[in-house]
């Protein structure tokens, strides 16, 4: 798996994951806010399927 969540976008899904899941665990919006763990995951390890999928990526990594 090649990274491709570049560093603005790996802190956004990163706080956001956060944030839902703490809303979550709080009680408010439950169970949907659940979903804060695509965010918080995909963040964490730097790849996103979904980027795969679409040809997208916000890495600055040089394409070899």
């Amino acid at each position: 798996m090649k990274s491709n969540v570049g560093g603005m976008d790996k802190i956004i899904r990163i706080i956001a994951g956060v944030v839902l899941l703490a809303l979550a665990f709080m009680g408010i919006g439950a169970p949907w806010t659940y979903i804060g763990i695509v965010p918080l995951v995909t963040g964490l390890m730097g790849w996103c399927p979904a980027y795969t999928l679409l040809g997208m990526n916000t890495c600055p990594l040089k394409k070899k």
